[in-house]
């Protein structure tokens, strides 16, 4: 059994999606809001001063990512669980309301089937 949401993040601001640290602190706090176990979190730069960012949190149902393109200010974000304790679209909205978009654009798949 398996809940995906993912989605597109448009028009955030640099300074948001360019922090690595505020990033990785980002996914954690999200895996906390949606009932999630945290095993490890790994973040990065990538691209020099115009590539982006990503953050991965392995979670024990399964994971979060964000990975951002800094010169599209552009954001992706990927949550998938496995189970019925955790709640993936409380993760992707507050990951969502952080980084403040103008636009997005969100997808569910339930993956149980």
């Amino acid at each position: 059994m398996g809940k995906h949401v993912y989605g597109n993040l448009y028009g955030c601001d640099v300074s948001r999606i360019n922090d690595e640290s505020a990033l990785k602190n980002l996914v954690i706090d999200a895996a906390k809001i949606a009932n999630m176990t945290i095993w490890d979190t790994v973040a990065w730069k990538f691209g020099g001063p115009k590539g982006g960012v990503s953050v991965i949190a392995l979670i024990l149902e399964s994971h979060i990512a964000i990975h951002t393109w800094n010169e599209f200010q552009y954001a992706t974000v990927d949550v998938f669980t496995c189970g019925e304790k955790s709640d993936p679209q409380k993760a992707f909205q507050y990951i969502v309301s952080k980084l403040n978009p103008k636009s997005v654009t969100e997808h569910f798949a339930d993956r149980s089937s």
